[in-house]
């Protein structure tokens, strides 16, 4: 059940986006999003750190996941804890996402931590120890706020595991991870609103958008850049 979006949703055209096919069938998704006005790294660093915790979200306290991608978010939980316990390298993160709403678009994956600190978090899926999954997150300071860069590479990179990223793009085919692109780009812009609010203790204010913002999806070619 998709909850009110309190604010803006960016446009796929705020972000710089390369898809890029790699040898033996491998994939990587790059997304330059537009500077996060107003945010630190320590700020996104306690973010990710504290996504089990709730907030408070168009006059209800809900779950900090779902408030941070309203329509697609489901669940997120901590499958296992850190060796030193909490959200932390080590941890295994559990998602539950639907792209764009869309139940054909929906994942439920568990990934674990295997870096996060000031300059970013890495999630990484292995499949009898060899990565098949990897989402990597960096930010840095800038002078207009946060620098966010997102990179998704789906398949491992051995030759012989060629038959293997034919199952990954099966799993994970162009129409998916243009809704993931999509959906990326509107939950990192989110961080915009939502991580300002925590700390200040600001109210969240009246609903100001539906779900959807009406971009169209774009089309992607190989290594297109789009801006």
């Amino acid at each position: 059940m998709s909850r009110p979006v309190l604010y803006p949703l960016r446009s796929v055209d705020t972000a710089t986006v390369r898809i890029t096919n790699a040898p033996h069938g491998r994939r990587r998704v790059t997304i330059d999003h537009r500077p996060l006005a107003g945010l630190t790294p320590a700020m996104l660093l306690d973010w990710f750190t504290h996504l089990g915790g709730t907030m408070s979200y168009g006059g209800e306290i809900i779950d900090r996941y779902l408030a941070w991608h309203p329509i697609d978010h489901i669940t997120w939980e901590l499958a296992r804890s850190a060796p030193g316990g909490g959200a932390a390298e080590g941890a295994r993160f559990r998602m539950v996402e639907a792209f764009g709403g869309r139940p054909e678009f929906t994942i439920d994956e568990v990934a674990r931590v295997e870096k996060l600190d000031e300059t970013g978090i890495r999630l990484v899926k292995r499949v009898a120890g060899v990565p098949v999954f990897q989402l990597e997150h960096t930010w840095s300071a800038g002078a207009d706020g946060a620098h966010y860069v997102t990179v998704m590479d789906l398949g491992p990179r051995a030759a012989v595991l060629a038959p293997v990223n034919r199952i990954v793009r099966h799993r994970f085919p162009d129409t998916k991870v243009r809704a993931w692109v999509k959906h990326n780009i509107e939950e990192v812009g989110q961080l915009e609103y939502l991580l300002p609010a925590l700390h200040s203790g600001e109210a969240e204010p009246a609903q100001r958008a539906q779900p959807g913002n009406g971009a169209p999806d774009r089309e992607y070619g190989q290594t297109e850049q789009v801006h």
